[in-house]
């Protein structure tokens, strides 16, 4: 029997709209329609990985890609990063779990390959492909049933997402993070009205290099808090300052910097510490009104699950393509919003992680606020992505088109600066 085509389906359901709402809604163009969405046979598994020397305004692509090719001729899209040769390695270890599977059984799919990589100690580039195969999976997903992906997650819960840009040596326009007061007239210029600072590991303090993160002087307080006092002095309370640690602190000192910027009004402390005590982050979260942010560094909703347990954490945060992939993003957003706690995703990789968030988010009733980087959307993006979302006013919007809405720019392909590496095939 020949299979039904999305165009045979379309042009079936326009000449009979009413026999799609017949008595047990099964008709045959019910039927057509479900053999769309599967099942969709895992045919072939690529990797697409990007030239290291590129540099776009001072920014290599530092992502690794991964390409489910089905036999229904749909191609979903994936991603992690940073990383290369280990994810390779790591998703060529993997083919033989995802290989002949029905990529529409995503939670099937997910706890097969979860099983295969817990059977050693989990972690690192296994976790990380695991991430990139689910994200990839809703792609096909979205594409076989012609909807967006936020829409097979449960619809819109949020019309607009709040961004706020993290200034992590990414430049905006030559201005990076020891020009304070520009930054902030910037970003308010274009309606975003929060922004992340690194004032205790980078810049002309960086009192971390001096001490490793185990001591920080009186002084060092002081001259740390220079970038949030200059801000808060050039545009007052119009804008939302988050203080990113990158974990590198102990928990006396990280009290003391809580401490030291609790008449500033922070937005909330990331990752002061890693999060392999969460003891630790509980008392930091007891003794600071801050709102205490962790943390991009967890991955899968077991790790999550004791964080919230021991009211370690005021605002969830996690990378889409580092914690376990949309599903696991989803799980423990939800997961949060049982204890009241909002989401915050991280989205500092690329392109992929960038929609996938956008879409996962757009999902969510626990949103918080959305990472954004003004470079990587405006400069590096662009050229390997068409239509990047781009934030409005201070927000950004989910794109409508099937999956993820991810578009190559074949020009990078037939340049060099991506390239398609075939991994494995039935």
């Amino acid at each position: 029997m020949r299979r039904t085509t999305r165009r045979t389906f379309l042009k079936q359901a326009g000449a009979a709209p009413l026999a799609l709402l017949g008595a047990g809604g099964w008709t045959p163009q019910a039927r057509a329609a479900a053999q769309l969405v599967g099942p969709l046979k895992i045919t072939g598994i690529d990797a697409v990985r990007f030239r290291q020397d590129l540099r776009i305004r001072d920014t290599s692509p530092n992502w690794f890609w991964v390409r489910l090719h089905t036999d229904a001729g749909l191609i979903g899209l994936g991603e992690s990063y940073p990383g290369d040769e280990a994810h390779l390695g790591a998703l060529r270890e993997l083919a033989g779990t995802v290989l002949g599977k029905d990529a529409t059984q995503i939670e099937r799919l997910w706890q097969d390959v979860f099983y295969r990589i817990s059977y050693q100690p989990w972690g690192g580039a296994e976790s990380r492909m695991l991430t990139a195969i689910n994200i990839a999976q809703w792609d096909i997903l979205g594409k076989a049933s012609g909807l967006p992906v936020y829409k097979l997650l449960g619809g819109k819960a949020q019309s607009r997402l709040m961004v706020y840009n993290t200034m992590n040596g990414w430049p905006i326009y030559g201005m990076r993070d020891h020009d304070p007061e520009k930054v902030a007239e910037f970003l308010l210029q274009r309606g975003i009205r929060g922004v992340k600072i690194y004032p205790y590991d980078r810049g002309p303090v960086n009192a971390y290099a001096r001490h490793g993160g185990t001591f920080i002087s009186q002084a060092e307080l002081k001259q740390s808090l220079d970038p949030v006092q200059r801000m808060r002095k050039a545009v007052g309370d119009e804008i939302e300052i988050a203080i990113d640690m990158s974990s590198k602190w102990n928990l006396p000192c990280s009290l003391q910097i809580a401490r030291s910027l609790e008449p500033y009004g922070i937005m909330f402390l990331e990752d002061p510490m890693l999060p392999d005590n969460l003891e630790a982050y509980a008392s930091l979260a007891r003794e600071t009104p801050i709102p205490v942010c962790i943390s991009e560094r967890l991955a899968t909703r077991f790790r999550f699950r004791e964080m919230l347990e021991r009211r370690a954490v005021d605002v969830v945060m996690y990378d889409v393509t580092w914690c376990g992939g949309i599903s696991e993003a989803k799980k423990i957003s939800d997961m949060a919003d049982t204890y009241k706690i909002p989401t915050a995703p991280h989205t500092g990789g690329g392109p992929i992680l960038w929609f996938a968030s956008i879409h996962t988010a757009t999902a969510l009733t626990n949103f918080f606020i959305m990472e954004s980087v003004f470079h990587l959307y405006n400069d590096l993006y662009p050229h390997f992505v068409k239509d990047v979302p781009v934030p409005v006013k201070g927000f950004v919007t989910a794109p409508e088109a099937p999956g993820l809405g991810v578009e190559l720019r074949e020009e990078a392909l037939k340049n060099g600066d991506a390239a398609i590496e075939p991994v494995a095939k039935l």
